[in-house]
């Protein structure tokens, strides 16, 4: 038995009609006939005498329906109650690779706190591969991730696409420049980050489109640690536009590289098929205002050099 079952034949009792009732309830009338008939057959009991046009309650069709309506009544107040309440529906989890978590979404989080004080937020830190394994098999409701992703039950919106930076320490001889080409880098000792990263895969790819191989020094987990590798000037590395933070200022210079500009496409992702509760919309009605205002917390403007570098 089934809760629309119930509906159809109030609404049968209701109208006094199939054909009105059937109108009521957005069905054809065939389609009500037959799960009317299949009610009957379930419960061992006919509902309706047919009389012409109309429908006419049995003995057993007028105690059914009174319980019928009970039922509906009670599911209708669960279904508000449950709307209502202000703790349900409001745990979420969001993933994030590195090179996004302390920077959009962290700072999501801490909005959410004050905007939606109910809203309770899971956090996880890690590999896009990792992230997208999560929720294919629903341990996170969304992960923030840089494209490509390609998985047909997933949700992909992309968010915002933004440019890859040349990141060099204070002191560095690049450090007074706006911007370099690829074959000023050959010389120099690049910080990276590991290789299960999003982001080192990323720049392999668009290093090799140039045919150039960078000679990788270092290798680190976190970005934390690949600045202040380049802050102490053992190496350059490329870090996104939304890792340029103010605390980078006096430590950190970022520079374009001239010619074709690499980027990234961020973008979210979620399961199809899995339920999207309210504090997820809370949650993703922030994220994507962020993204329409062209992304987070807004970097320090690139210093603009005394001089380029002379090709």
């Amino acid at each position: 038995m089934e809760l629309s079952q119930l509906r159809y034949a109030v609404a049968i009792a209701e109208t006094g009609n199939f054909t009105r009732a059937s109108e009521r309830v957005s069905i054809s009338q065939p389609s009500l006939s037959q799960q009317i008939i299949n009610l009957e057959r379930e419960i061992g009991r006919k509902l309706f005498h047919r009389l012409g046009r109309k429908a006419v309650l049995t003995e057993a069709g007028a105690t059914f329906i009174d319980r019928a309506r009970r039922i509906l009544f009670e599911v209708e107040n669960a279904a508000k109650e449950l709307s209502d309440h202000p703790s349900l529906d409001r745990r979420i989890t969001v993933g994030a690779v590195p090179t996004i978590m302390p920077y959009l979404v962290a700072p999501l989080i801490a909005e959410c706190r004050t905007k939606h004080p109910n809203l309770l937020i899971h956090a996880r830190e890690d590999f896009r591969h990792t992230l997208v394994r999560a929720v294919v098999e629903g341990e996170l409701d969304l992960a923030v991730v840089a494209l490509p992703v390609k998985d047909p039950r997933l949700s992909i919106e992309p968010l915002l696409t933004e440019p890859l930076l040349l990141v060099v320490g204070q002191r560095h001889p690049f450090a007074d420049l706006k911007e370099i080409g690829i074959a000023d880098l050959a010389e120099e000792t690049f910080v990276s980050m590991g290789d299960s990263s999003t982001l080192a895969t990323q720049i392999q790819g668009f290093f090799g489109d140039h045919n150039f191989v960078p000679k990788i020094g270092y290798r680190c987990a976190q970005v934390a640690t690949l600045k202040l590798f380049v802050s102490m000037g053992l190496g350059i590395s490329i870090l996104p536009q939304v890792a340029h933070t103010h605390d980078d200022e006096g430590r950190l210079t970022y520079l374009h590289i001239s010619g074709t500009t690499p980027t990234r496409e961020i973008a979210v992702i979620r399961h199809l098929q899995r339920y999207q509760s309210r504090g997820v919309e809370q949650f993703l009605g922030l994220l994507r205002g962020h993204a329409r205002a062209g992304g987070f917390s807004a970097p320090p403007q690139i210093a603009t050099p005394g001089r380029e570098r002379e090709s």
